[in-house]
């Protein structure tokens, strides 16, 4: 396919997929007509790139629906000075976005291969690409003004509320007795709270389920 068939398919994004769904920010709105999804996705599926669908990126992983990552992007408001943590970075494309929006990126993700592939995708200059427990987050780069989980989570460590500045907004795709809803919270002080804004599906993230709890 042409890059100007991946242009054209990349605005009817825009137009079908963030305009209706109230991803209304023009800054991510700008970002998302012009990063090229079709880079951060397996050759074979990059005819799908901007479809309204999650695609599989390897190893059980997935790049989540635009409108997925549209949405929690609005929603947190990002900032040309935030520094920010990606939980979650697989091929690189959510790093991608950020990194028109905000002042540095630090990108993390677990699986070497998704990383390796990142790491030949992402292009722009404030992003650090590391490799580590997405649970565990980034302690090195802490505190964050804005934490992006990139998939659906069953909770939000504790670990990654610790490595939010005070005012530091966090936001996910939390899972809950079957239904997913994007989500945002914020730090103040000691507390920690979260609220969430719409429901959509999203692909899952390992390592963030909830214990088990046993009754008798």
């Amino acid at each position: 396919m042409s890059d100007e068939t991946f242009e054209q398919m990349r605005r009817a994004m825009v137009a079908s997929q963030l305009r209706t769904t109230a991803v209304n920010d023009a800054r991510v709105v700008a970002a998302m007509g012009q990063v090229p999804r079709e880079r951060f996705v397996p050759a074979d599926k990059s005819r799908l790139a901007y479809a309204d669908m999650a695609l599989p990126i390897g190893d059980g992983r997935a790049i989540n629906p635009p409108m997925v990552i549209g949405r929690l992007l609005t929603e947190a408001r990002p900032d040309t000075n935030d520094r920010v943590l990606l939980v979650g970075a697989g091929t690189g494309y959510a790093a991608e976005l950020l990194a028109r929006l905000v002042g540095t990126v630090v990108a993390l993700e677990q699986d070497a291969a998704l990383l390796a592939c990142a790491r030949a995708a992402v292009t722009a200059a404030n992003v650090r690409l590391v490799e580590g427990d997405l649970a565990a987050g980034w302690g090195e780069g802490a505190p964050y003004d804005l934490i992006v989980i990139d998939g659906a989570v069953e909770q939000v460590p504790p670990t990654l509320v610790e490595q939010l500045a005070d005012g530091g907004r966090l936001v996910a795709p939390i899972m809950e007795q079957g239904v997913t809803r994007l989500s945002i919270g914020r730090r103040a002080g000691g507390g920690f709270g979260m609220t969430s804004f719409a429901d959509s599906a999203a692909a899952p993230l390992p390592g963030f389920a909830r214990p088990v709890e046993f009754s008798f």
